[in-house]
């Protein structure tokens, strides 16, 4: 039987390098940012749904969707944001299901589903266990700041966005701990693969 996990962290967490050092280790694995990016691809489902709901303004002249108008619309209206999510966020599910379903044709034991707001959207029925990336906050700050070239507000404002990382690690069946530098994180990825007897 082929086991779905579900990968998470925060913003700056360092979950993009474990999703790396997965999917070079040979592990399938479906990204929900790219997800998103995919479902609202001109002609799609759900861009058609929300150029219906947001109007032509927010396209470009290109006629794809123009992020940060609909990111300003939706910013600072609570209804819009609710409006934008359940259009894409169903279409996000579908996307990584049928991607899901392909791995699983194909014969792959373990496929990865990693999803920023994995407990935030309780979306942890799509999955069988949980990895948590954990960092302490003000490592989180301090990556965020020179990663982004943020301000200490603006990193700061993103970071209280979502969910505090340490709220996290209760809801987690596995924590990987990446206040340390890359080589100590790859130890603790090894070992819980080995651990969960987890195969590409």
């Amino acid at each position: 039987m082929a086991r779905i996990i579900g990968l998470t962290g925060g913003i700056a967490s360092g979950k993009s390098t474990i999703s790396n050092m997965l999917r070079e280790k040979g592990f399938t694995i479906i990204d929900a940012d790219i997800a998103a990016r995919e479902v609202v691809n001109i002609g799609e489902e759900a861009y058609l749904a929300i150029v219906k709901e947001f109007g032509e303004e927010i396209l470009q002249e290109d006629l794809t969707i123009n992020r940060g108008k609909l990111g300003a619309i939706v910013f600072n209206q609570e209804e819009k944001r609710l409006l934008l999510n359940s259009i894409v966020h169903p279409a996000v599910r579908k996307y990584m299901n049928a991607k899901k379903e392909e791995a699983l044709l194909s014969g792959k034991n373990t496929v990865i589903l990693d999803i920023p707001l994995l407990f935030e959207s309780k979306l942890t029925y799509m999955v069988e266990k949980t990895i948590l990336v954990y960092v302490d906050e003000q490592i989180q700050l301090k990556r965020l700041m020179e990663r982004n070239h943020f301000s200490e507000a603006e990193a700061k404002a993103r970071i209280s966005a979502q969910m505090p990382l340490k709220d996290k690690i209760p809801l987690a069946d596995a924590v990987i701990d990446n206040n340390g530098n890359i080589t100590e994180t790859e130890k603790q990825l090894n070992r819980l693969i080995n651990s969960w007897e987890m195969t590409p």
